[in-house]
């Protein structure tokens, strides 16, 4: 395995012939689409920024979350407003939580179809659309594995988002030997990554051993790469330590590409998925590796807008030792982060970056809740 730089050498995409050297103008997310199995997807399912990642940049799957969700119906009023007040008047009774959720359901299943020709062209690898049980449940199996099982049927191509926590991973297991289609969320160790990887295995065994059908799920592992290197950068700040900053924007790398290596060490059928951006790292590095990159729409222009170089074979090349070093020697909690045994199972949801994202996704609900109650109950 060879070492990645620091600074990663420029390149450009070159078509040669007998009398002159052509530079690809292409955006570069297409480009490296086109030059290795690394898929991209879209971290948001708003229609819009979708369909110019499906069409443009070379995008074969979205993910979304509350905060994204939240986010779109807020930016677009003159949809949602009209749409959230037809579905008040259509469901008399139903509360307004209720009411936020059937809107994030239909902005999914709205979704979901531009991506069903990416779907079955894929077999049903890619062409998926994320969409994440309540964070409400998040203490109650039974309650996400029911939630799931209901989201998996709004779509063919609907993949369902569970947290990476002790109760989460049981009803990642148990939905997936259900027949949901998984992408496992709030996970941002290695430990995690490989828990729901082995968790998964589980199920897909379960189904084998009971002649249940076999199909491509199109499983994905999430690791939120950006939001580990978030929580390094908190914790060091708050225990006045002092490392070079450019160090701990390669610590979300370093842990994906431990992640990755482990399950093509062990066999895992899903695939690591890569989400959080902070920089364009977390795309370039991962290029040429068997798993799925999905920055948010801004992330994918800036990117193509810049040219930003990629190397086919990226993913082979490892982090610097002196990095690694300088992150464990910084802090244990990169070490919780990256290695595979760093944490238990029980501290899964008290991890730093556990706990901010959770409640960050607890708060969306809440806004949403907020934004569906001055539609039907407008401020007199």
């Amino acid at each position: 395995m060879t070492t990645a730089p620091i600074t990663t050498a420029p390149t450009s995409a070159t078509l040669e012939t007998s009398t002159e050297r052509v530079v690809d103008t292409r955006p570069v997310t297409l480009q490296a689409a086109e030059q290795t199995v690394t898929a991209l997807w879209n971290d948001s399912a708003d229609p819009r920024e979708l369909s110019t990642a499906i069409h443009e940049y070379g995008a074969v799957g979205a993910t979304c979350n509350p905060v994204i969700a939240y986010t779109c119906i807020k930016q677009d009023p003159g949809t949602w407003v009209p749409r959230i007040r037809a579905i008040a008047e259509e469901h008399p009774t139903a509360g307004e939580s209720w009411i936020g959720w059937k809107a994030v359901e239909e902005l999914s299943i709205a979704a979901a179809a531009q991506l069903l020709p990416a779907f079955e062209a894929s077999g049903g690898r890619n062409g998926r659309l994320s969409m994440q049980t309540d964070p409400r449940l998040h203490r109650d199996a039974d309650a996400l594995v029911e939630q799931a099982v209901r989201f998996s049927g709004l779509a063919p191509n609907i993949i369902v988002k569970i947290p990476a926590t002790k109760t989460g991973i049981a009803a990642i297991e148990e939905a997936a030997y259900r027949g949901v289609s998984i992408n496992a969320t709030v996970s941002f160790t290695v430990a995690q990554v490989v828990a729901v990887g082995a968790a998964i295995e589980r199920a897909l065994d379960r189904r084998a051993a009971e002649g249940l059908p076999e199909q491509e799920f199109g499983h994905v592992v999430t690791l939120m790469a950006g939001r580990l290197d978030d929580w390094l950068k908190t914790v060091v700040k708050r225990d006045h330590v002092l490392i070079d900053p450019g160090y701990l924007e390669w610590a979300g790398v370093a842990a994906v590409k431990h992640a990755y290596r482990v399950f093509q060490e062990r066999g895992y059928r899903a695939r690591v998925l890569v989400a959080a951006f902070r920089n364009a790292l977390q795309w370039s590095e991962f290029q040429g590796g068997d798993l799925v990159v999905s920055p948010p729409f801004q992330w994918s222009k800036d990117i193509n807008d810049n040219a930003f170089p990629f190397r086919p074979d990226a993913i082979d090349d490892a982090v610097p030792a002196h990095v690694l070093d300088a992150l464990r020697a910084a802090t244990p909690e990169f070490a919780r982060g990256y290695d595979v045994d760093g944490m238990t199972i029980d501290e899964f949801e008290r991890f730093g970056a556990t706990v901010t994202t959770l409640r960050q996704f607890l708060d969306a609900d809440a806004q949403l809740d907020a934004l569906v109650r001055d539609i039907i109950v407008p401020v007199a």
